[in-house]
């Protein structure tokens, strides 16, 4: 199992046990984006700096 596969499941595990009630379902699956995304930067297959944009040479 790669970095990105252990931070989908380990989101959404984390987000079945924190949620209660009606909202389960979007708290779950925000939590598992989290996950996934944080487990592709470290595969190294996101890089968050071509996210959020580098600075531009002058």
């Amino acid at each position: 199992m790669n970095g990105t596969q252990t931070g989908l499941l380990a989101g959404l595990i984390l987000g079945l046990a924190a949620t209660q009630g009606f909202t389960a379902f979007l708290v779950t699956l925000a939590v598992g984006v989290i996950g996934l995304v944080l487990g592709r930067v470290l595969d190294g297959e996101l890089d968050l700096g071509d996210l959020f944009g580098r600075g531009r040479d002058k």
